[in-house]
């Protein structure tokens, strides 16, 4: 099943794409029982916007072997967490912004966990009744402000700094899907989930035995080697086997 959230005039809701082009609206949101209604739309009617409004996206860090290496650190024995605030989601085609204290921004391609029910000690070989689904994320970050720092905090959390999407793909087996990020055409990051170090499941596990997760929340799984910088202008796409391709350009 592909779940969406879109806007039409005033109104935002979610729905279930069908057939390529049709949308049809769900009652509420798409957590627990799943409820269609009778309204459908056209997708070229809708405007696409971020598949979920996380209450806060877990991020985990270096959790490629070749991007800890690129990057000089050692490879973790635990994953290594930080948030991103809700104010950092933007969906398809909106712009990642420039900020001003900065002159290197970088993209990180990544495979997007959507949590669709509260989430607290699970144990992994129960993790998967806790996913929605998945879908693609760019885990943009202020490079220089984080060497600057020594910590990832201000670096990750700029407005515009996390885009998801397109849709939520509920019917997903994580544990090999390929993940590529293409920088204006050029491919620039081209891996696997299978070359994760801590797996979809174990993530689930292990954050939610450090905080609870609510429905809607994302767990980004980090990204692969081949992390670079984007520049104002440029077209930053992001795609994942079987969910599809996440399409964002860059401004001041």
């Amino acid at each position: 099943m592909e779940i969406g959230r879109f806007i039409y005039k005033d109104e935002i809701f979610y729905g279930i794409i069908t057939g390529g082009d049709k949308v049809t609206v769900l009652e509420g949101e798409p957590y627990g029982q799943i409820m269609p209604g009778s309204q459908v739309y056209t997708i070229d009617q809708l405007k696409t916007l971020a598949p979920c409004t996380p209450t806060k996206a877990v991020c985990v860090g270096l959790n490629y072997r070749d991007h800890a290496e690129e990057v000089g650190y050692p490879i973790p024995e635990e994953p290594i967490l930080f948030i991103k605030p809700s104010t950092t989601v933007i969906g398809p085609g909106a712009d990642i912004t420039y900020p001003p204290s900065s002159i290197q921004v970088d993209y990180e391609a990544e495979l997007a966990v959507v949590i669709g029910r509260t989430c607290r000690n699970v144990a992994i070989e129960q993790a998967r009744e806790y996913i929605l689904g998945y879908t693609c994320g760019n885990d943009v970050t202020a490079r220089d402000l984080q060497r600057k720092d020594g910590q990832w905090t201000r670096a990750k959390s700029f407005d515009t700094f996390l885009p998801l999407g397109p849709y939520i793909i509920t019917e997903l087996d994580p544990g090999n899907l390929s993940v590529e990020l293409r920088l204006n055409g050029e491919t620039k990051q081209s891996s696997s989930t299978a070359n994760l170090i801590f797996d979809v499941f174990t993530l689930v596990s292990f954050i939610s035995g450090v905080m609870t997760l609510k429905p809607g929340d994302v767990i980004m799984t980090g990204t692969p080697g081949g992390i670079g910088p984007i520049a104002v202008g440029d077209k930053i796409e992001v795609e994942i086997q079987g969910i599809g391709v996440l399409s964002n350009g860059a401004s001041r």
